[in-house]
């Protein structure tokens, strides 16, 4: 999930990015970028963000899941001339409707640019993503000098994590962060 500003005073969290157009009445085929595309039955309209970063409201008439992807019908789409606009568009929402997680689980974007320290205080670097591999998540950090390391986020090795000050705490088994 992409996270980007919408001004000064919102952000805004992408939660679909258009890729073709579909059937000749100006619906829009999307690819997922959310985990709860539940959350499309609750929304009335989608902040629209073009490439430039350009931003406009508009009313959700209609979607529906096809494959792993959704389908988009918005006000005033109404032929595949006008949907073909929205193509390599980003969907996104305000944050504060994102769908709440319970208190010990966390979105990719308030981890990144997070700082990381260990626990006797030594700063390593911060958080550039979060990488899935199916099984336990891994911290990509990077140092002031570039040098990366990867870290599990795993509960024996991060003991604290601050979304609101942006720190990370963790305590590397030895050797972790010599690899």
């Amino acid at each position: 999930m992409t996270h980007t500003g919408e001004d000064s005073s919102e952000s805004l969290i992408v939660v679909a990015r258009a890729v073709r157009t579909r059937g000749l009445k100006g619906e829009v085929v999307a690819e997922l970028l959310t985990d709860f595309p539940e959350r499309f039955e609750l929304i009335e309209e989608l902040i629209v963000v073009a490439p430039d970063g350009a931003k406009q409201k508009l009313a959700l008439d209609d979607y529906w899941f096809q494959n792993d992807r959704v389908v988009f019908k918005l006000a005033g789409y109404d032929d595949v001339e006008k949907a073909a606009e929205l193509v390599g568009h980003e969907f996104a929402v305000p944050e504060t409707d994102r769908v709440q997680l319970a208190d010990d689980e966390y979105y990719d974007w308030e981890l990144e640019g997070c700082t990381v320290r260990v626990v006797s205080g030594s700063v390593i670097g911060k958080v550039q993503s979060v990488l899935k591999t199916g099984g336990t998540e891994i911290l990509e950090i990077a140092d002031d000098a570039g040098h990366e390391r990867l870290v599990p986020l795993a509960d024996s090795i991060v003991v604290e994590i601050n979304t609101t000050e942006k720190t990370i705490v963790i305590d590397p088994p030895e050797g972790l962060l010599d690899l």
